[in-house]
């Protein structure tokens, strides 16, 4: 019997190339980046305008050698950045722009806020001489007048020194603005009657009065570094000038200055 010759058939597999199945992992990867970046939206859409303003604002202005200096600092750098990303509650639809508040006017109210709390405190505490202390807007700030009328002076004729009546009223007054951060300026206005003392007149009369008004407050609570003025105007700057010599031109102007 013919022997039949032994055939080896040696059979090369053919490689899946020179990346082989790396495109799975770079797919996978970019699956799982995906659902990471739909899971982040869904959520921020969970999170309230204002806190997704103040995240906003905080990742615009991060800087890694703040948060250095943080730590180095013992954190009081960590806590400038917590004051300057203030954001106003409950005030969904504005811009993140506008949610961001300037810390020192923070602290600031406005001029119409200002006046409401004083002349509500007036009305409550000080019923009886309400009409003897004159609060109003103007471009400087807000302004509190106490002025005289006849029979109830504010000082005593040719005097610096308060009346009762004044010093209640510079309480009451004192008891507001002592907790305001604004800087105040303090005036002093006479009538046109003219006054000479031995040493005194008019000019001395009125700063003098205003210096006590500054006093009073002082004692109230006022701190003496936001004093910014304190300054006699004399007749010269007459609340009614069609008649110099009214009562109601003798009187202390305070401003809050805005």
């Amino acid at each position: 019997m013919e022997e039949r010759p032994i055939i080896i058939k040696k059979v090369k597999k053919k490689s899946a190339g020179a990346h082989g199945g790396s495109w799975k992992v770079a797919y996978a990867d970019f699956v799982t980046a995906m659902m990471a970046f739909f899971l982040l939206l869904w959520l921020l859409s969970m999170v309230s305008p204002d806190k997704r303003a103040a995240l906003s604002e905080y990742f615009r202005n991060y800087s890694i050698f703040k948060e250095i200096g943080a730590s180095m600092l013992g954190g009081k750098e960590s806590s400038v950045i917590s004051t300057q990303i203030q954001v106003v509650q409950g005030q969904a639809g504005r811009t993140p722009r506008q949610e961001m508040v300037d810390p020192a006017k923070s602290l600031t109210p406005t001029k119409e806020e200002i006046e409401k709390r004083l002349k509500t405190s007036i009305a409550e505490k000080l019923e009886s001489l309400k009409d003897q202390v004159l609060i109003d807007i103007v471009n400087a700030g807000v302004r509190i007048q106490i002025v005289d009328k006849e029979g109830s002076e504010m000082f005593r004729l040719g005097s610096a020194d308060p009346t009762d009546r004044a010093r209640e009223v510079l309480k009451v007054v004192g008891d507001v603005i002592a907790e305001l951060p604004n800087r105040v300026v303090i005036e002093g206005h006479t009538d046109a009657a003219p006054f000479r003392g031995v040493q005194n007149t008019n000019w001395e009369l009125s700063t003098s009065r205003a210096s006590s008004a500054r006093r009073e407050l002082e004692k109230r609570g006022l701190d003496p570094s936001r004093i910014s003025k304190v300054i006699g105007y004399a007749d010269q700057e007459l609340l009614i000038p069609e008649d110099p010599r009214d009562a109601r031109n003798r009187r202390i102007s305070i401003i809050l200055l805005q």
